[in-house]
Protein backbone atom coordinates (compact mmCIF):
# COMPACT_ATOMS: atom_id res chain seq x y z
CA UNK A 1 0.00 0.00 0.00
CA UNK A 2 1.37 3.25 -0.96
CA UNK A 3 1.76 5.86 2.26
CA UNK A 4 -0.12 8.16 0.78
CA UNK A 5 -3.32 7.49 -1.69
CA UNK A 6 -3.87 9.97 -4.77
CA UNK A 7 -5.91 12.92 -3.62
CA UNK A 8 -7.54 12.44 -6.77
CA UNK A 9 -8.49 8.86 -6.61
CA UNK A 10 -9.84 9.65 -3.32
CA UNK A 11 -12.07 11.98 -5.08
CA UNK A 12 -13.31 9.91 -7.48
CA UNK A 13 -14.37 7.11 -4.94
CA UNK A 14 -16.27 9.63 -2.78
CA UNK A 15 -18.14 10.72 -5.39
CA UNK A 16 -18.98 6.96 -6.50
CA UNK A 17 -20.11 6.36 -2.75
CA UNK A 18 -22.24 9.48 -3.11
CA UNK A 19 -24.07 8.84 -5.83
CA UNK A 20 -24.05 5.12 -6.06
CA UNK A 21 -23.07 4.52 -9.52
CA UNK A 22 -19.68 4.91 -11.72
CA UNK A 23 -21.79 6.51 -14.27
CA UNK A 24 -23.35 8.81 -12.17
CA UNK A 25 -20.32 9.61 -10.65
CA UNK A 26 -18.95 10.22 -13.78
CA UNK A 27 -21.50 12.22 -15.25
CA UNK A 28 -21.31 14.56 -11.88
CA UNK A 29 -17.36 14.66 -11.85
CA UNK A 30 -17.21 15.43 -15.94
CA UNK A 31 -15.71 11.62 -16.76
CA UNK A 32 -16.15 8.97 -19.10
CA UNK A 33 -17.52 6.16 -16.90
CA UNK A 34 -14.55 4.19 -18.11
CA UNK A 35 -12.19 6.81 -16.28
CA UNK A 36 -14.12 6.48 -12.78
CA UNK A 37 -13.92 2.59 -13.40
CA UNK A 38 -9.87 2.21 -13.60
CA UNK A 39 -9.73 4.78 -10.88
CA UNK A 40 -11.45 2.87 -8.60
CA UNK A 41 -8.91 -0.23 -9.78
CA UNK A 42 -5.86 2.13 -9.18
CA UNK A 43 -7.38 2.72 -5.96
CA UNK A 44 -7.83 -0.65 -4.76
CA UNK A 45 -4.51 -1.71 -6.32
CA UNK A 46 -2.89 0.95 -4.01
CA UNK A 47 -4.61 0.04 -1.01
CA UNK A 48 -4.27 -3.52 -1.59
CA UNK A 49 -7.63 -4.23 -0.98
CA UNK A 50 -11.69 -4.43 -2.37
CA UNK A 51 -13.39 -1.27 -1.79
CA UNK A 52 -16.50 -1.98 -3.78
CA UNK A 53 -18.56 -5.01 -4.46
CA UNK A 54 -19.80 -4.43 -8.35
CA UNK A 55 -23.02 -6.49 -9.27
CA UNK A 56 -24.42 -6.35 -13.06
CA UNK A 57 -27.87 -5.01 -12.81
CA UNK A 58 -27.30 -3.60 -9.07
CA UNK A 59 -26.13 -0.69 -7.35
CA UNK A 60 -22.85 -0.74 -5.81
CA UNK A 61 -21.97 -2.31 -2.56
CA UNK A 62 -19.15 -1.11 -0.32
CA UNK A 63 -17.00 -3.57 1.95
CA UNK A 64 -15.95 -3.04 5.46
CA UNK A 65 -13.25 -1.49 4.07
CA UNK A 66 -14.36 0.35 1.72
CA UNK A 67 -17.02 1.79 4.45
CA UNK A 68 -13.61 3.14 6.74
CA UNK A 69 -11.83 4.38 3.55
CA UNK A 70 -14.79 6.62 2.80
CA UNK A 71 -15.43 8.21 6.43
CA UNK A 72 -12.05 8.68 6.81
CA UNK A 73 -11.99 10.34 3.10
CA UNK A 74 -14.72 12.60 4.42
CA UNK A 75 -12.38 13.99 7.64
CA UNK A 76 -9.84 14.33 4.73
CA UNK A 77 -11.43 16.57 2.71
CA UNK A 78 -13.57 18.54 5.31
CA UNK A 79 -9.91 18.59 6.78
CA UNK A 80 -8.51 20.23 4.10
CA UNK A 81 -11.51 22.43 2.91
CA UNK A 82 -10.98 24.35 6.55
CA UNK A 83 -7.49 24.50 5.91
CA UNK A 84 -7.84 26.61 2.76
CA UNK A 85 -10.73 28.70 4.42
CA UNK A 86 -8.07 29.32 7.26
CA UNK A 87 -5.19 29.62 4.92
CA UNK A 88 -7.37 32.36 2.60
CA UNK A 89 -8.44 34.18 5.67
CA UNK A 90 -4.90 34.65 6.45
CA UNK A 91 -3.73 35.68 2.59
CA UNK A 92 -6.52 38.54 3.39
CA UNK A 93 -5.08 39.49 6.81
CA UNK A 94 -7.61 37.63 8.61
CA UNK A 95 -6.97 36.70 12.10
CA UNK A 96 -8.44 33.98 14.48
CA UNK A 97 -6.93 35.64 17.54
CA UNK A 98 -5.25 38.86 18.79
CA UNK A 99 -2.89 38.74 21.55
CA UNK A 100 -2.74 42.28 23.03
CA UNK A 101 0.24 43.42 25.89
CA UNK A 102 -1.11 46.69 27.76
CA UNK A 103 0.00 48.43 31.00
CA UNK A 104 -1.83 47.95 33.52
CA UNK A 105 -3.92 51.51 33.89
CA UNK A 106 -4.72 51.02 29.72
CA UNK A 107 -6.31 47.20 30.68
CA UNK A 108 -8.78 49.45 33.18
CA UNK A 109 -9.50 52.74 32.20
CA UNK A 110 -8.90 52.45 28.34
CA UNK A 111 -9.17 49.50 26.50
CA UNK A 112 -12.56 48.04 27.87
CA UNK A 113 -14.57 50.99 26.07
CA UNK A 114 -12.42 50.44 22.97
CA UNK A 115 -12.86 46.54 22.64
CA UNK A 116 -16.53 47.07 23.01
CA UNK A 117 -16.61 49.41 20.09
CA UNK A 118 -14.50 47.17 18.17
CA UNK A 119 -16.64 44.28 18.75
CA UNK A 120 -20.15 45.94 18.39
CA UNK A 121 -19.14 47.53 15.12
CA UNK A 122 -18.72 44.38 13.46
CA UNK A 123 -15.03 44.36 12.49
CA UNK A 124 -14.02 40.40 12.23
CA UNK A 125 -14.56 37.50 14.25
CA UNK A 126 -10.72 38.17 15.82
CA UNK A 127 -10.75 37.11 19.32
CA UNK A 128 -8.77 39.52 21.57
CA UNK A 129 -6.49 37.88 24.36
CA UNK A 130 -4.79 40.39 26.99
CA UNK A 131 -1.96 40.43 28.50
CA UNK A 132 -1.70 42.91 31.44
CA UNK A 133 2.34 43.64 30.94
CA UNK A 134 4.72 46.82 31.70
CA UNK A 135 6.31 48.77 28.57
CA UNK A 136 9.70 47.19 29.19
CA UNK A 137 8.99 43.40 29.52
CA UNK A 138 6.34 43.40 26.98
CA UNK A 139 9.19 45.41 24.04
CA UNK A 140 10.93 41.71 23.68
CA UNK A 141 7.20 39.61 23.24
CA UNK A 142 6.48 41.89 20.61
CA UNK A 143 10.09 40.97 18.79
CA UNK A 144 9.77 37.51 19.61
CA UNK A 145 5.86 37.28 18.20
CA UNK A 146 4.44 36.15 21.48
CA UNK A 147 2.64 39.34 21.61
CA UNK A 148 1.02 40.72 18.34
CA UNK A 149 0.37 44.64 19.82
CA UNK A 150 1.90 46.37 22.42
CA UNK A 151 -0.18 49.36 24.81
CA UNK A 152 2.98 50.88 25.64
CA UNK A 153 3.59 54.06 27.68
CA UNK A 154 6.62 56.52 27.52
CA UNK A 155 7.14 59.45 30.40
CA UNK A 156 10.04 60.75 28.79
CA UNK A 157 11.54 61.10 24.91
CA UNK A 158 14.46 58.97 25.44
CA UNK A 159 12.59 56.31 26.78
CA UNK A 160 11.54 52.73 25.19
CA UNK A 161 10.64 51.74 23.21
CA UNK A 162 12.87 53.86 20.75
CA UNK A 163 13.18 53.35 17.11
CA UNK A 164 14.35 50.29 16.13
CA UNK A 165 14.11 47.77 13.34
CA UNK A 166 12.81 44.91 15.40
CA UNK A 167 9.18 46.54 15.75
CA UNK A 168 7.31 49.87 14.45
CA UNK A 169 5.92 52.38 17.06
CA UNK A 170 2.47 54.40 16.22
CA UNK A 171 1.89 57.20 18.23
CA UNK A 172 -1.83 57.30 19.43
CA UNK A 173 -1.84 59.79 21.89
CA UNK A 174 -1.53 61.45 25.37
CA UNK A 175 -2.10 60.89 28.54
CA UNK A 176 -2.33 64.11 30.57
CA UNK A 177 -0.80 63.67 34.05
CA UNK A 178 -2.08 65.79 37.27
CA UNK A 179 -0.95 66.26 40.58
CA UNK A 180 -3.45 65.48 43.16
CA UNK A 181 -3.50 65.69 46.72
CA UNK A 182 -6.36 64.11 49.14
CA UNK A 183 -9.45 66.07 49.91
CA UNK A 184 -8.99 69.42 51.81
CA UNK A 185 -11.24 70.15 54.96
CA UNK A 186 -13.57 73.14 53.44
CA UNK A 187 -12.83 72.18 49.73
CA UNK A 188 -9.44 74.76 50.47
CA UNK A 189 -7.69 74.76 47.28
CA UNK A 190 -3.79 73.62 47.17
CA UNK A 191 -1.35 75.09 45.30
CA UNK A 192 2.46 73.50 44.72
CA UNK A 193 3.59 75.43 47.61
CA UNK A 194 1.46 73.65 50.54
CA UNK A 195 3.05 70.52 48.86
CA UNK A 196 6.66 71.34 49.74
CA UNK A 197 6.59 69.31 52.80
CA UNK A 198 4.39 66.37 52.63
CA UNK A 199 5.38 62.91 51.79
CA UNK A 200 5.17 62.33 47.78
CA UNK A 201 4.79 58.81 46.24
CA UNK A 202 6.15 57.78 42.90
CA UNK A 203 7.87 54.76 41.63
CA UNK A 204 11.18 53.23 42.33
CA UNK A 205 14.30 55.47 41.28
CA UNK A 206 14.72 54.08 38.07
CA UNK A 207 11.40 54.16 36.59
CA UNK A 208 9.85 56.36 34.32
CA UNK A 209 7.13 58.00 36.18
CA UNK A 210 9.98 58.71 38.78
CA UNK A 211 12.78 60.52 36.66
CA UNK A 212 10.10 62.55 34.84
CA UNK A 213 9.38 63.94 38.42
CA UNK A 214 13.21 64.61 38.85
CA UNK A 215 13.54 66.49 36.14
CA UNK A 216 10.36 68.50 36.44
CA UNK A 217 10.99 69.50 40.10
CA UNK A 218 14.50 70.50 39.00
CA UNK A 219 12.95 72.75 36.39
CA UNK A 220 10.92 73.98 38.61
CA UNK A 221 14.06 74.36 41.63
CA UNK A 222 12.33 72.12 44.02
CA UNK A 223 13.33 68.43 46.05
CA UNK A 224 10.30 66.51 46.80
CA UNK A 225 10.38 63.97 49.45
CA UNK A 226 8.85 60.42 47.59
CA UNK A 227 8.45 58.24 51.06
CA UNK A 228 6.12 55.59 49.14
CA UNK A 229 7.96 53.98 46.09
CA UNK A 230 5.32 51.85 44.15
CA UNK A 231 5.20 51.23 40.42
CA UNK A 232 1.11 50.66 41.08
CA UNK A 233 0.00 53.61 40.29
CA UNK A 234 -4.32 52.34 42.23
CA UNK A 235 -1.42 51.63 45.30
CA UNK A 236 -0.62 55.45 44.56
CA UNK A 237 -3.83 56.46 44.35
CA UNK A 238 -5.32 54.86 47.26
CA UNK A 239 -2.48 56.56 49.66
CA UNK A 240 -3.05 60.19 48.46
CA UNK A 241 -7.08 59.30 49.28
CA UNK A 242 -6.08 58.70 52.23
CA UNK A 243 -3.95 62.02 52.50
CA UNK A 244 -0.66 60.40 53.22
CA UNK A 245 1.08 61.39 50.15
CA UNK A 246 0.46 63.79 46.88
CA UNK A 247 1.50 62.76 43.41
CA UNK A 248 1.57 62.61 39.57
CA UNK A 249 -1.68 60.90 38.35
CA UNK A 250 -2.82 60.08 34.85
CA UNK A 251 -6.16 61.91 34.45
CA UNK A 252 -7.73 58.61 33.40
CA UNK A 253 -7.17 56.76 36.51
CA UNK A 254 -9.21 59.89 38.05
CA UNK A 255 -12.69 59.39 35.68
CA UNK A 256 -14.08 57.23 38.32
CA UNK A 257 -14.11 59.91 40.83
CA UNK A 258 -17.79 60.58 40.02
CA UNK A 259 -19.32 63.73 41.22
CA UNK A 260 -17.84 63.50 44.86
CA UNK A 261 -13.75 63.18 44.06
CA UNK A 262 -11.74 61.65 46.96
CA UNK A 263 -8.98 62.91 45.59
CA UNK A 264 -7.95 67.58 45.13
CA UNK A 265 -6.27 68.60 41.60
CA UNK A 266 -2.88 70.68 42.99
CA UNK A 267 -2.76 74.08 41.24
CA UNK A 268 0.51 74.02 39.79
CA UNK A 269 2.59 77.61 38.75
CA UNK A 270 1.36 80.01 35.81
CA UNK A 271 3.40 79.07 32.86
CA UNK A 272 4.26 75.39 34.36
CA UNK A 273 4.70 73.19 31.49
CA UNK A 274 1.78 70.59 31.02
CA UNK A 275 3.02 67.06 32.42
CA UNK A 276 2.07 64.07 30.43
CA UNK A 277 2.91 60.77 29.18
CA UNK A 278 2.47 59.31 25.34
CA UNK A 279 0.94 56.48 24.33
CA UNK A 280 1.90 54.24 21.91
CA UNK A 281 1.21 51.25 19.95
CA UNK A 282 4.16 48.11 19.29
CA UNK A 283 4.02 46.07 16.53
CA UNK A 284 6.35 43.73 14.52
CA UNK A 285 7.34 45.46 11.13
CA UNK A 286 5.51 44.14 7.92
CA UNK A 287 1.59 44.04 6.70
CA UNK A 288 -0.98 44.19 9.73
CA UNK A 289 -4.21 42.34 9.98
CA UNK A 290 -6.71 45.09 9.90
CA UNK A 291 -8.20 44.40 12.96
CA UNK A 292 -5.17 45.70 14.34
CA UNK A 293 -5.18 48.70 12.52
CA UNK A 294 -9.04 49.15 13.81
CA UNK A 295 -7.69 49.05 17.53
CA UNK A 296 -4.99 51.51 17.15
CA UNK A 297 -7.74 54.04 15.35
CA UNK A 298 -9.95 53.69 18.38
CA UNK A 299 -7.51 53.70 21.03
CA UNK A 300 -5.92 57.32 19.41
CA UNK A 301 -9.42 58.61 19.97
CA UNK A 302 -10.40 57.31 23.01
CA UNK A 303 -7.06 58.93 23.99
CA UNK A 304 -8.49 62.85 21.95
CA UNK A 305 -11.52 62.66 24.99
CA UNK A 306 -9.40 62.22 28.04
CA UNK A 307 -9.61 65.67 29.36
CA UNK A 308 -6.66 67.41 29.87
Amino acid sequence: MKSQPDLKLLSTFLAVVNHGSMAEAATALGYVPSAVSQHIAALERDMGIELLVRRPGSRLILTAAGRSLAQAARTLFEATARFRDTADGIANREIAELRVGAYPSAVSHLLPGVLSALQAGDRGAARIRLVIVETREGLPRVTSGDLDLLIAYRYLPEDPPVTSPEWVTTSLGYEPLVLVAGPQPGGRPLALADCLERGWTSGQPHHPDRRLLRRWAGELGIAPEVTLETEDLHSMLAMIRAGLAVGLIPVTLLGEEGDRPTVQRVALPPGSAPLRREVLAVSRPGTRPPVIDELVALLAEALKSVPA
